[in-house]
Formats: structure tokens, C-alpha cells, sequence
């Protein structure tokens, strides 16, 4: 079960507590940058964590500064929609709710904390989105997901190229892979999987188990491979089979 550092206490909390029952999901961000984006990536990863686990999420945005170019920028990095969530009280049938915050911004008393360190650098605007429509939004969110969220980011030249390089890698390994028979995700690499994004979103941890599959030994078939990066994906959310059917 997803448990999570609760920032008011420095204590680990289990996320939804009541099986299946509805979880809110709030996302606290105002201002376009990097570090409201990296606030709404964490809320966007709770949510498929959640259902992951078989559990309902209910996600919204909430702030008082360009609600609508955060949004805008969540729907080009590939985020679940947000609802607005600005003067919505509680008491509408939710199970639990999780806050998603900038390390010292304010919010509500009620609710599980979950702090997210800043992130500084340049992010595409709308007007860049447009001037390049044929950008791979898929790299900045793999530079935001790269780095533990309780530690700070920067989203310079080099950590974009580093990024732009492995999602390019591992794109063309899995659609090499994908050639062979499929073959099930094994447990144990499921269950690492599992462990690391239930141990308070450990993402980072979730890549690093994706970097040992590509690195494994003859005894692990490509199907196999190709299946544990396709079951990751759906947390990570990098559309790592893109790539399939294309030229070898």
C-alpha cells in the first residue's frame, strides 16, 4: 500500500486508508515555472500510484496565478486533467485528502502533506509549444521525475540532454524488444517495482529498476523486458512503446 511522508509530521502515512475509497488529490501551485510544474508532476504520479493500487482519485489544481498556463502545461507533459479545485471545501465524500505543496507554501490544516523541493529552469510557454510542436514534452517530464521530489532541481542544458538521450535509448531498446515473444512481467521485478513507488513515491528508485532490466543478463528474455518497462510506464507516464512498428 502507498504510504507517504506526511510534511506536517515527518511521519510515514498510508495514502488511502480506507481500501478503494475516493482520494483527493490537490495540487497547491500558482505561477507558471518549473516548480509549480514539478508540484503538479507529483500529484499527477499520486494519482496513478493510486489507481494503480486499484484505488479512485480525484485531482485538482489550486491556486490564485495562471491556473489556466499550468494547466495548458500538465496537458503537453501528459498529466492526468485537473479539476478546479479553488473554494471547493471538504466534506464531499472523499476517503482521504493528499495536499501536494511547494516546500513552504501554505495550505489547509486538514489533509496529508506532501512537500515538493524547488525546481528552477526554463520551461516552455505556449508560445514555445507552439514555435516547436513537434517537441518531445516527454523529456522535460523525465528531467522533473529524475531527481527524489524532497530534493532540489535544475533543469539545465545538461540534465535535458541526459533525459533526451535515455528516453531516445530506451524507446528504440523496447521496440527491439517488442519484436520478440511477450513474456509476463517476472514477480520479483514487479514486486520491486511496486515497493519502490509505494515507499513514498520513490521514482527515482522506479528508474533505477528500469536501468538494471536493460542491463540484465541473457537470462532475462526480451518479452519479460519489454513488459516491465510497459507496466513502469504506467506510472511514469513517458510513452516508452512509441516507438513500436518502427524501422529497426
Amino acid at each position: 500500500m502507498l504510504r507517504l511522508i506526511d510534511a506536517r509530521t515527518g511521519e510515514p502515512a498510508l495514502a488511502a486508508p480506507v481500501r478503494r475509497g475516493l482520494t483527493r488529490v490537490e495540487a497547491h501551485a500558482s505561477g507558471y515555472g518549473a516548480a509549480s510544474l514539478r508540484v503538479l508532476l507529483v500529484a499527477d504520479l499520486l494519482v496513478r500510484a493510486l489507481e494503480l493500487g486499484g484505488t479512485p482519485a480525484w485531482l485538482l489544481l489550486t491556486g490564485d496565478r495562471d491556473q489556466a498556463e499550468l494547466r495548458a502545461g500538465a496537458t503537453a507533459l501528459g498529466m492526468h486533467p485537473f479539476e478546479d479545485g479553488r473554494d471547493l471545501g471538504a466534506g464531499v465524500g472523499e476517503a482521504q485528502i493528499l495536499r501536494v505543496v511547494g516546500e513552504d507554501a501554505p495550505t489547509p490544516d486538514d489533509g496529508l502533506r506532501i512537500a515538493v523541493a524547488p525546481a528552477e529552469g526554463a520551461v516552455p510557454g505556449a508560445a514555445e509549444r507552439r514555435a516547436a510542436p513537434d517537441a518531445d514534452p516527454a523529456v522535460l517530464r523525465l528531467a522533473l521525475l529524475s531527481a527524489p521530489r524532497t530534493q532540489p532541481l535544475r533543469l539545465d542544458a545538461t540534465a535535458l540532454a541526459e533525459a533526451r538521450a535515455t528516453l531516445a535509448r530506451w524507446r528504440r531498446t523496447v521496440a527491439d524488444w517488442a519484436r520478440q515473444p511477450s513474456r509476463p512481467v517476472p514477480e520479483e521485478l514487479r514486486a520491486r517495482l511496486r515497493a519502490a513507488w509505494e515507499d513514498d513515491l520513490d521514482v527515482p528508485e522506479v528508474l533505477r529498476v528500469l536501468r538494471s532490466v536493460r542491463d540484465a543478463g541473457p537470462d532475462l528474455p526480451a518479452g519479460a523486458r519489454f513488459e516491465t518497462y510497459a507496466y513502469a510506464d504506467r506510472l511514469l507516464g513517458l510513452e516508452l512503446t512509441r516507438d513500436l512498428g518502427a524501422p529497426a
